[in-house]
């Protein structure tokens, strides 16, 4: 019986990856209870609809006493009207999909929320200096977060600009958006829009793509969450369990319970060197380490003869 099962890098590319839905999920359930319900229901003589409002919206922090640090992840589920979320929605399925089919699941989660607080906190202590300070709300700074991602990691891929319909490389796309937002947020001139928001996730955004592998930002999550080394998720299928590399792109095995005899046993051989189950746990903890692509030729052609044993 093979110890690994086919799924995420070996796997195929999902047009809607979990988390990405998930997220959609959420923000539309949020949206339709807002809008439809919350203002008809009472709590005693308040109506709920300015409970969630007080609560959940990004209140500024010098400017009213409705601050709660909370509201940091909350406003990002939030939106005003139809088509606030769903030109939010629409770029983060357009942008998101491919990150998340290349990063795994959990990885774009944390770089996603981590964005949108970025944002926040952008908008919360800039914003006031300018005079635009309000109650914030929108998922529009973990977007941008998630706009830049994309922009350094494909920069030469054509993207249609909205209303022109030109396309324009990634990286470009990215510059001329972030500039149109720095100088609608420094002129004053933006009405409701929060463009500082939109700043900070695009600042957020680049700081942890560029830095968030190398400093341990992943692998601290990680282990807040899980109390592990690795992250592992237990479910019930033939006694398996399943090994998601943190940092990786996309490196999600499955394996069964190992005995002590699983470290010594072969897998398979390349090229005459007999490959065991420590030896495979080792590629996977450097993936889990400092990514996919830090390994050596010879490691990814371990890799590449285990892809081909589990089809």
């Amino acid at each position: 019986m093979n110890h690994y099962h086919r799924s995420g890098f070996f796997g195929r590319f999902s047009i809607f990856p979990p988390v990405m839905k998930t997220l959609i999920i959420i923000n539309v359930i949020v949206f339709v209870l807002e809008k439809l319900f919350l203002d008809r229901l009472t709590f005693g003589d308040m109506s709920i609809g300015y409970l969630f409002k007080v609560y959940f919206y990004l209140w500024p922090v010098f400017e009213t006493n409705n601050f709660q640090i909370w509201q940091l992840l909350s406003y990002q589920f939030i939106h005003g009207d139809l088509w606030h979320i769903f030109f939010n929605l629409f770029a983060l399925w357009m942008f998101g999909a491919e990150l998340e089919n290349e990063w795994g699941s959990r990885k774009f989660l944390i770089y996603y929320l981590l964005s949108g607080i970025g944002a926040g906190l952008i908008q919360l202590f800039v914003a006031p200096m300018f005079g635009t300070a309000a109650p914030t709300i929108g998922a529009s700074g973990a977007v941008f977060g998630i706009l830049v991602a994309f922009g350094l990691s494909y920069p030469n891929r054509p993207i249609f600009m909205f209303p022109i319909f030109i396309p324009v490389p990634a990286k470009i796309f990215v510059l001329i958006y972030a500039g149109i937002n720095l100088l609608m947020g420094i002129s004053g001139t933006g009405g409701n829009v929060a463009y500082f928001a939109h700043l900070g996730g695009a600042l957020t955004g680049y700081l942890l793509f560029k830095f968030g592998d190398s400093i341990g930002l992943y692998r601290f999550f990680d282990r807040l969450f899980s109390g592990r080394r690795r992250t592992l998720n237990y479910y019930e299928e033939d006694h398996r369990r399943v090994y998601q590399p943190f940092p990786g792109e996309r490196t999600t095995v499955y394996k069964r319970e190992r005995s002590q005899d699983d470290f010594v046993s072969s897998l398979f051989s390349v090229n005459g060197e007999e490959i065991t189950q420590a030896k495979i746990d080792e590629i996977l903890d450097k993936i889990s380490e400092s990514g996919y692509q830090n390994l050596t030729d010879r490691e990814k052609a371990i890799l590449f003869e285990l892809s081909k044993k589990i089809r």
